[in-house]
């Protein structure tokens, strides 16, 4: 019996009204007992007392349950297939990892607990910063970063505080224009001006390009490499160079580290600092706001400023060291998220060293597979060698006057989730498309499928992609009127009607 090769959603799909609509007067979710003590006194806070909560819904259990399962069915996730965002490394992550980091030893801990209750928190710790400096090269690092992001700022204001101590405050950074779209917020939320430097013709920075802008008022470069098209930055160890003898220091974005691990450590071409994502490169789920973990790498330039507290093993005795006079300070409350570290040392332990490479291996294997089997379909804008991720545009779609809009949105008709769009910002059109290293030659074949049938349909049939998605639990909706007039709660669609 041949299975239905037919794309997109089929089978049972549920209308799902707002809890307010399902809402009727006196069911509960839940029995409360008569309180056994007496009730406190809150005459004291006048109108902010309520006798009663107007306007919440009122569900039974299995109301509430059903709910909330059927909304979760609605949501494409890691589970579901591929996501392949570009630059964001939306991979599966072994199930281990998970049970490893709900140990009770880990989960029954707080951070206000004894150093001498906490010592196997603390030399995992201890453990998985060893881990990233072997990985990478860093004298250095520190776990207390939550997010990419905030790793960025960390060596942002480390970068700024070693040049107020060598007396010599800087006040630019320089960025590439094809670097994350953080590094400049980053820049400037640490007090510095952003200065762009344009890619060259092959997608990367070129030497040249660094030494025309460089000057003794550049604080640091800061450099995402592989960069947002994928493309390593040939050039990064002249550019470290050029950057040093001028007196400034050079930042990479580690972002897209799951592209080197095992190839290439920063700490080894003199990458001043480094951030990386564990919740991307080491195994942690990845999206939704959280949680992440941005952990930051530094060279021996650096390490005075640190933030506190730090890890430090006397004997066979861990401790948190908060004597260090030239930190910046602590970066966030306690020690960082505790739960991602325990999934990354896990992560790393598991795979070892020769299975953290091939990762890199696979990643890189898989992005090119891609890029080979569309690249006669979709415009290629750089045609230098790409790493872990690539980038395409909707040049040739838009000849029928299709847009890389219309391509996502007739993905989903596949069964997909639709790659980045519209960034890198220097490419019209983009198409960023980062597999990992999880998938298989079967995943990616049906993916790419997708992606043929598409150009195609662009040519023959360029209606279907106009309107699409037709299988998703939503039509295309109206973006624009979306931004200008959203409905956000259950009052304004009251009153909308």
């Amino acid at each position: 019996m041949s299975m239905n090769k037919t794309p997109g959603t089929t089978g049972l799909v549920m209308e799902e009204p707002l809890l307010v609509e399902r809402s009727h007067s006196g069911r509960k979710s839940c029995c409360l007992p008569k309180l056994d003590i007496e009730a406190p006194d809150l005459s004291e806070f006048g109108d902010l007392v309520r006798d009663e909560t107007e306007g919440l819904p009122e569900l039974s259990e299995v109301d509430l349950v059903r709910h909330y399962f059927r909304l979760s069915q609605w949501n494409y996730n890691v589970e579901s297939g591929v996501y392949p965002l570009g630059s964001c490394t939306m991979k599966h992550n072994p199930k281990v990892n998970e049970k490893v980091c709900r140990f009770a030893g880990f989960t029954a801990t707080h951070p206000y607990d004894p150093e001498a209750l906490v010592q196997g928190n603390l030399e995992l710790l201890y453990r998985l910063e060893e881990a990233l400096k072997a990985v990478s090269g860093f004298e250095a690092i520190t776990l207390q970063p939550a997010a990419g992001a905030h790793g960025e700022l960390t060596a942002a204001m480390m970068i700024r505080a070693y040049h107020v101590a060598q007396g010599k405050p800087r006040h630019k950074v320089l960025i590439p224009d094809s670097a994350h779209g953080t590094n400049p917020a980053t820049s400037a939320l640490a007090g510095f001006s952003v200065v762009e430097i344009k890619t060259g013709p092959e997608g990367f920075l070129t030497a040249e390009a660094v030494a025309d802008v460089m000057d003794e008022d550049t604080a640091a470069v800061m450099l995402t490499n592989p960069n947002t098209l994928g493309i390593y930055e040939q050039h990064i160890a002249e550019i470290a160079k050029i950057v040093h003898d001028k007196g400034g220091l050079l930042y990479m974005d580690g972002a897209n580290f799951n592209a080197q691990m095992g190839y290439m450590r920063p700490g080894d071409i003199d990458v001043d600092a480094m951030h990386f994502n564990l919740h991307k490169t080491f195994s942690t789920p990845h999206g939704g706001g959280g949680p992440g973990s941005g952990p930051v790498g530094v060279g021996k330039r650096l390490v005075a400023h640190l933030p506190t507290p730090r890890v430090v093993k006397e004997g066979e005795t861990y401790r948190l060291n908060y004597d260090i006079p030239e930190s910046i300070g602590p970066m966030r409350s306690f020690y960082g998220n505790f739960g991602v570290n325990v999934r990354a040392l896990a992560y790393m332990l598991e795979l070892g060293h020769d299975g953290l490479k091939a990762a890199t291996e696979m990643a890189v294997l898989n992005a090119n597979y891609i890029r080979a089997r569309l690249q006669d379909h979709y415009k290629l804008p750089y045609a230098t060698d790409t790493l872990h991720e690539c980038v395409f545009s909707d040049a040739l779609q838009k000849e029928h006057g299709i847009s890389n809009v219309d391509i996502s949105k007739r993905l989903i008709d596949f069964g997909f989730h639709p790659p980045t769009m519209s960034f890198p910002l220097i490419v019209h059109g983009a198409l960023m498309i980062e597999p990992t290293e999880t998938e298989s030659k079967e995943e990616l074949d049906a993916f790419c499928d997708a992606f043929v049938t598409m150009a195609k349909e662009a040519k023959e049939n360029p209606e279907i992609m106009h309107s699409a998605p037709h299988n998703s639990f939503r039509r295309r909706l109206d973006e624009t009127t979306a931004a200008r007039k959203p409905v956000l709660t259950w009052k304004m669609l009251q009153e909308d009607k």
